[in-house]
């Protein structure tokens, strides 16, 4: 199984960071060390500087698929829910200065928080507002109606590179509003108001 992330899938956030606009998806990928279920605590590193948050919606693959067409793509999915890419922004920093990989960055264990998931909308993906709030305040509100590119896109893009399993998880970008977390913060975030998330940071 693997966690393929989506980047700069909104342009808000795209925007907030002062980067370009991207014209071809941009994905990366974590270990599934880095899942993080069942609410359970979030621990900061104190030798990895600040840590992002960055909620996003997250699909799962239920079949095996390579080359697929994005008319065809809503067959490779079965579920969706909510995740947090949580990312160690002044090391990613550091590494894009020099020109070097992210995966410092963003693949150590647990920087996939995900939720419990949830069957597909008859309506499908591409209009579903989701939001994250961290300790009673809303910091971040998308909707996937603002993706530049949209799901069935991504899984007909990524999978020209490499084979889409079942059990995959596709994390599909974040919009804007990213910050750091600090101990004790607590985070929900909410599909179509369902809360999917509920964990605190350790």
């Amino acid at each position: 199984m693997k966690i393929i992330c989506i980047g700069r899938n909104y342009a808000d956030h795209a925007r907030e960071l002062n980067n370009p606009l991207p014209e071809k998806p941009i994905f990366f990928l974590k270990p599934d060390s880095a899942i993080l279920i069942h609410n359970k605590p979030f621990y900061l590193s104190g030798f990895m500087g600040s840590i992002h948050f960055e909620a996003e919606l997250v699909v799962r693959v239920n079949r095996l698929g390579k080359n697929i067409a994005p008319k065809f793509a809503p067959r490779y999915y079965d579920a969706v829910t909510l995740g947090i890419d949580f990312t160690a922004r002044d090391l990613q920093n550091e590494c894009r200065k020099k020109g070097l990989p992210w995966e410092i960055a963003k693949a150590f264990d647990g920087s996939a928080a995900i939720g419990p998931f949830r069957n597909i909308p008859s309506r499908g993906l591409q209009n579903l507002l989701f939001r994250l709030d961290i300790n009673g305040s809303t910091v971040q509100e998308g909707n996937t109606a603002h993706m530049i590119f949209p799901v069935d896109e991504l899984i007909a893009y990524v999978s020209k590179f490499m084979t889409l399993r079942t059990g995959d998880l596709l994390f599909t970008g974040t919009p804007a509003g990213v910050g750091p977390v600090k101990k004790n913060d607590r985070l929900e975030a909410y599909l179509e108001g369902e809360k999917l998330l509920d964990f605190f940071v350790r």
